[in-house]
C-alpha cells in the first residue's frame, strides 16, 4: 500500500502515556516524510513544539478557527477558541 493520506482519529486516547509517544514518534516520521496525514481529536494535544508541523488545523463546534496551528495553539481569534483553550489544561 502507497497511501497518499492516513487519517488518525483519537489515536492516542486509550494508551499508557509510553505508548502515545511512540505512536506520535511514528507520526512525526510520516509527517517528515511528506506523508499527508490528517488528525482529528476532541482535546487539545500535549504536544511539545516540535508537533507544530501541521500547515494547516481547524477547530469544530461549528468552524471557528482555520489556519496555521501555531494560531489556534498560541494566538487564537474567535473568542469561542480563547475559552476552549481557557479549559483545558
Amino acid at each position: 500500500m502507497k497511501p497518499k493520506i492516513i487519517l488518525f482519529d483519537e489515536l492516542t486516547s486509550a494508551l499508557a502515556p509510553e505508548m502515545s509517544k511512540e505512536v506520535l514518534d511514528v507520526m512525526l516520521d510520516l509527517a517528515r516524510s511528506e506523508m499527508t496525514l490528517l488528525v482529528v481529536t476532541h482535546v487539545k494535544w500535549h504536544l511539545p513544539a516540535k508537533w507544530r508541523i501541521a500547515s494547516c488545523s481547524w477547530t469544530l463546534a461549528e468552524l471557528v478557527e482555520a489556519g496555521a496551528p501555531n494560531m489556534f495553539f498560541d494566538n487564537p481569534e474567535i473568542d469561542r477558541t480563547k475559552l476552549f483553550q481557557e479549559q483545558i489544561p
